[in-house]
């Protein structure tokens, strides 16, 4: 079964059910012929509406999982059990290009006649990693390279710094009001994202993730203190960056910088082939090495 896509995981899509259902039935379907299980769709249902469990504030895009080299077949059934629930709408998004959506679903849509809809909504941004630190160094374009280990200097310079990876749940428990602060300080933006709510979905996914194996909180620490961290998701052989905060007061030195560039690092040294800065296009992605992956919106009109 190709269970790539982390968003689809069920730790990750029971937490958002229990946070974020807003009236949708769940919708959770599983197609087998006989006993070979063809794929699974994690969707949700609201009136004639079908789409994902997940929304795209927090769930940067999604996929069905379906079973290599049956992605035919498990859509054409799909498409049938839709029908006969009276399915009006398929709406699905955010989609990477290599989703099962996009390479498959639409063909079976476009045999049947049914109207179709995409269109390019955002971009994420991801690296694949090498096997050396100093071959990412040497991948970076020569003032990229020159910045990063000029301001890794600087730190050291400025004192004690130390990179910590928080991976056990107490441990991790114990980090969040402080990743929270560090989060909100960063930008006004950041400080509107996190309502209650949010802050809820956010302690209950890195408790649930982290009891899974699947998360690393990087904090690095200047004489002592915590000035920055990265909020990770460690799965698939890929490394997730899924939000980050650090201390303005710190601003000179690049820590919020610093603790990602540090990240990859530990990425490198443990072997993993990828590193995904996820949805957005801000200006470090590109400094650091990110390449663009366009992101897509699919409407379905059944008929």
């Amino acid at each position: 079964m190709n269970w790539d896509c982390l968003f689809v995981l069920p730790e990750w899509l029971k937490v958002w059910w229990t946070e974020f259902n807003n009236g949708a039935k769940p919708h959770l379907i599983s197609i087998r012929k006989k006993e070979t299980l063809l794929g699974l769709a994690p969707l949700q249902k609201k009136n004639n509406r079908v789409s994902f469990i997940g929304n795209t504030d927090v769930c940067d895009y999604l996929d069905f999982i379906v079973a290599a080299g049956k992605e035919t077949e498990f859509f054409e059934i799909l498409f049938d059990y839709l029908v006969q629930e009276n399915t009006k709408y398929l709406d699905l998004g955010l989609l990477r290009p290599d989703s099962t959506v996009l390479l498959n679903l639409l063909k079976v849509a476009q045999a049947q006649g049914c109207k179709i809809t995409t269109q390019s909504e955002d971009i994420a941004l991801e690296l694949g990693l090498p096997v050396t630190w100093d071959e990412y160094l040497g991948q970076l374009k020569g003032k990229q390279r020159h910045e990063v280990k000029r301001k890794l200097r600087r730190l050291d310079e400025a004192g004690d710094a130390r990179l910590r990876v928080a991976i056990d749940t107490d441990d991790i428990r114990n980090q969040l009001p402080t990743f929270f602060e560090l989060f909100n300080l960063s930008s006004e933006e950041k400080a509107t994202f996190m309502t209650d709510q949010m802050r809820s979905f956010f302690r209950e996914l890195t408790r649930t993730m982290a009891n899974a194996g699947l998360l690393r909180l990087y904090v690095l620490e200047l004489n002592a203190s915590p000035v920055a961290m990265s909020l990770c998701f460690d799965f698939n052989n890929t490394l997730y960056l899924y939000n980050s905060g650090f201390d303005p007061r710190y601003r000179a030195l690049s820590v919020g910088l610093l603790c990602k560039v540090l990240s990859i690092k530990d990425a490198i040294q443990r072997g993993r082939r990828k590193y995904d800065f996820l949805k957005g296009s801000e200006v470090y992605k590109y400094r650091l090495g990110g390449q663009e992956v366009p992101l897509y919106s699919c409407r379905i009109e059944l008929t």
